[in-house]
């Protein structure tokens, strides 16, 4: 593999090029955009997480806080709305819903429509947290995708919704 000089190859470059020499009967070529963003989507999770840590969130926590406060007054869902918000399962809500009414963020609580249902809201503090921590969390992602050049932010975004509405 050849290089220009201050363009080495990426990882997945690198990969590439060994399949290409064990397997060369093979096209190997989605790799260069599926492994290049899951490396990437990596990244940008351990970017995204690093914040919602500075706020004592995980990224689960913050999740559920930010479906809340995103829904306006009054802050509250339903378990299965939630689970549709935050496209997680069932389980999952539960647990992250268990850690943010032990640290006071949301209440749980009987529906006013249907004594058999739950209803999922946020408090005050939660409100206040999800607030600071989403000032934060958007700061981080202008930061994270100032590091490409505009034209190319638009049509990746693009591309991906396009490429996100084909696979569902």
């Amino acid at each position: 593999m050849t290089t220009e000089p201050g363009h080495e190859p990426d990882h997945v470059a690198v990969v590439m090029s060994q399949w290409a020499v064990e397997r060369p009967d093979l096209d190997v070529s989605p790799q260069g955009v599926i492994a290049r963003l899951h490396r990437v989507a990596n990244r940008l999770t351990e970017e995204l997480v690093a914040v919602y840590a500075e706020f004592g969130l995980g990224e689960g926590e913050f999740d559920v806080l930010a479906t809340l406060r995103r829904t306006g007054p009054p802050y509250e869902l339903t378990p299965s709305a939630l689970v549709a918000g935050t496209m997680v399962t069932s389980g999952a809500i539960t647990k992250r819903v268990d850690r943010c009414v032990q640290q006071g963020w949301v209440t749980r609580r009987v529906s006013d429509h249907d004594g058999r249902g739950r209803v999922i809201a946020l408090t005050p503090a939660g409100r206040e947290l999800m607030d600071r921590a989403f000032e934060a969390h958007i700061a981080n992602e202008h930061r994270l995708v100032d590091l490409l050049p505009a034209r190319d932010r638009e049509t990746l975004a693009r591309i991906l919704e396009s490429w996100g509405r084909t696979l569902g």
